[in-house]
């Protein structure tokens, strides 16, 4: 039998209320399943940690995390903790640490949910975006020179390297071929004199390996446009790290709202842990109440059991969220129900039982 061990980070806000619905649902897929199991191991790391120790993760964190399949985090960001903070000393450092350079976020209307577009059919909203994940707009480079004087500049810049993304585009081609999808590259070349024609360029140059897949290519602002007036035309979606993080969360306010947004971090090579997240943050104004919505963290959890070849298994969780939303009885507040965190992740798991 597989043994999957993994790292659990609940973190802050509605994070341990929404990871634990889903770590109850991948021990149910365990038990459904039979062939494998999860071993959960859990840190205290967060906003809360950092207001008692002054970091956001003990000093040997990651070669504490090192030794797992994978990590599973809730949410991170709390008041009276710089944003900064909280992302760059967790989040970003274990991506950056396990060189987790794929983020994948599917933007798929599930049956269901509700989509603020008039005239928009189901299938009309699909699209898979992967975003580099490890360097761009967030590869922490820069200057900030006289701090706190008259003549202060800060200088950020956008590191592209040729490693970075051809490595990202090839896994978007992979993926498209795989799939028989179309692959849309997203950049600002007309802008970014540099950064972002090095982008189109390099993705000119895979694309010619490459002649079975279908290409498209957009400026940001086009695309920004598209999704909400022509979302049909994205299938599978590569671009940089910071539109990759811009964009995706329009995907998810056009495919049912924040509450149904997952995100995968992958290390492909499986040289270190990936890490499985839902993206709706902390939520703090919420947390303790049981109005939590748990359904991102549990698709999230269904890139999980994809991402270590359980696909049925992934699949079966993923279709009992669209049962769930489509029957409608059962729901938390922000998706018009009534119903608790706990009482919707039960009813995602007799759904699961009922595939």
């Amino acid at each position: 039998m597989d043994v999957h061990k993994i790292a659990v980070i609940p973190g802050d806000g509605v994070g341990p209320e929404v990871i634990r619905e889903g770590v109850r649902v991948l021990e149910e897929a365990a038990r459904l399943d039979g062939g494998f199991r999860f071993e959960f191991t859990w840190f205290p790391w967060g906003c809360g940690y950092y207001l008692k120790h002054g970091r956001m993760m003990e000093e040997d964190g990651i070669s504490r995390l090192e030794k797992f399949d994978a990590i599973y985090l809730g949410a991170v960001g709390y008041p009276g903790v710089p944003d900064h903070i909280s992302l760059w000393d967790l989040l970003l450092t274990i991506r950056k640490s396990f060189d987790q350079y794929v983020n994948l976020r599917p933007i798929t209307l599930l049956k269901g949910a509700p989509c603020p577009l008039k005239d928009v059919r189901r299938e009309d909203i699909d699209m898979l975006f992967v975003r580099e994940n490890s360097e761009g707009e967030y590869a922490g480079s820069g200057s900030w020179l006289f701090k706190g004087k008259p003549n202060e500049v800060v200088i950020q810049d956008g590191v592209f390297s040729r490693t970075g993304c051809e490595r990202i585009i090839r896994y978007a081609f992979e993926l498209a071929r795989k799939r028989k999808k179309s692959l849309t590259s997203i950049s600002k070349a007309n802008a970014l004199n540099y950064s972002m024609v090095f982008w189109d360029q390099i993705f000119e140059e895979v694309s010619r390996e490459y002649p079975d897949v279908e290409t498209h290519s957009y400026l940001v602002d086009a695309a920004s446009m598209l999704m909400v007036k022509d979302p049909r035309r994205f299938e599978i979606v590569v671009t940089s790290n910071l539109f990759g993080d811009i964009l995706t969360d329009l995907g998810a306010a056009i495919a049912g709202g924040m509450g149904l947004a997952a995100g995968a971090n992958l290390n492909p090579e499986r040289i270190y842990p990936s890490m499985f997240e839902p993206i709706h943050g902390s939520a703090p104004d919420i947390a303790g109440q049981g109005k939590a919505n748990p359904l991102a963290a549990i698709w999230s959890a269904s890139q999980m059991l994809d991402f270590f070849g359980h696909e049925e298994m992934g699949s079966r969780v993923l279709s009992a969220i669209e049962a769930v939303l489509e029957e409608g009885s059962v729901l938390t507040p922000d998706l018009g129900g009534t119903a608790t965190t706990s009482q919707t992740a039960d009813q995602i798991g007799r759904a699961s039982c009922r595939e």
